[in-house]
């Protein structure tokens, strides 16, 4: 039963029925209570509700978006690291240039180049043009620093002519190193020759076909300008000869001949002159070798080159003269020979 002017009643609810949620906050019914004060405000949730609500409550994930790797691996302390190449844009067209245009693109040059500025090629060379021929010693020495072909050309084969005369050349140039091993000692001689002091050598006797009285052979190698030697004979003297023994065999360098009776010029009259001799050397193995020496008609002593080795005697032999005459006789005031200096003085 109800009461009169008491507020309606929550329906029980049914036996079995389950019971509402706790946690959820009571909200009063729009119709309750018509003799409740209308100031009244609505029951505020407790406290207790206010927690239960927040604990339903799903948490979300933070939506920021995350840092950016960094673009370089991290490396340890101390360790260099290569920098990362970078990629450039392909430069624009060069500035135009006042000169000559290349003979391959056409671009202007200035006429201190040598090399065009925009495609590289020689501005020397001309497409289509053949290269002027070199001469063929620079071909011989630059054979092997050719430039290759370019593509679809097929180089020349060397036939003929020009062939020939490069296996004539290999040949000769083979020939030459040959002959320069068999001859290494021959060669070395003839530099030491040319560049070693002359220090002079007497011969140790000397003989002649025939001498004028007070005037020996010896004469020749007494080292006295003033002194000399003749055969004795009117005229040429043709086949008369002077000879020089040497005890040891000897290296002969160069020889000096004083022609006449004194080095003084006025004294080149008063006797005949000897204009060509022949120099007949034997060597210690027995062997003979000539050679022939011509004077000039001078006063004072003249030189010639003697290259002679293992020498054991000269004989001089006269086969003319200047100044024939039927009063005069050949004469010869002095003969020197040189050899190389064992010592570095003179």
């Amino acid at each position: 039963m109800r009461e009169a002017g008491h507020g309606p009643e929550r329906a029980e609810s049914p036996a079995g029925a389950p019971e509402e949620d706790d946690t959820l906050a009571t909200i009063p019914s729009a119709s309750a209570a018509p003799a409740a004060s209308p100031a009244a405000p609505p029951a505020a949730a407790t406290p207790d509700a206010s927690q239960r609500a927040r604990a339903l409550l799903v948490p979300v994930a933070d939506q920021r978006a995350a840092a950016p790797a960094p673009d370089v691996a991290p490396v340890l302390p101390g360790v260099p690291a290569a920098a990362r190449p970078r990629v450039q844009a392909p430069s624009g067209e060069p500035a135009d240039e006042t000169g000559p245009p290349c003979p391959w693109c056409e671009v202007g040059n200035r006429p201190d180049r040598h090399f065009c500025r925009r495609c590289g090629m020689s501005l020397a060379e001309r497409p289509g043009v053949p290269e002027a021929r070199r001469p063929w010693w620079r071909r011989m020495w630059e054979s092997g620093d050719r430039p290759a072909p370019w593509a679809g050309e097929r180089p020349k084969l060397r036939r003929g002519i020009g062939r020939a005369f490069t296996w004539i050349a290999y040949g000769l140039a083979l020939a030459l190193v040959i002959y320069g091993a068999f001859n290494v000692g021959t060669a070395w001689n003839a530099a030491r020759d040319h560049f070693t002091k002359r220090a002079q050598i007497t011969p140790d006797s000397v003989a002649a076909s025939r001498s004028f009285g007070g005037h020996p052979p010896k004469a020749l190698f007494d080292k006295i300008s003033n002194s000399w030697w003749g055969p004795g004979i009117s005229q040429s003297a043709d086949g008369e000869w002077i000879e020089a023994r040497f005890k040891e065999p000897t290296r002969l360098l160069d020889i000096l001949i004083t022609s006449g009776i004194s080095t003084k010029a006025s004294d080149l009259s008063e006797a005949a002159l000897p204009h060509r001799m022949d120099a007949i050397i034997t060597t210690a193995d027995g062997k003979t070798t000539t050679r022939r020496i011509t004077l000039d008609q001078v006063s004072g002593p003249q030189q010639r080159k003697f290259r002679a080795q293992n020498v054991v005697s000269v004989r001089f032999v006269i086969r003319s003269a200047f100044n024939v005459a039927a009063d005069k006789q050949v004469s010869i005031a002095e003969i020197e020979f040189f050899t190389r200096a064992t010592t570095s003085g003179t």
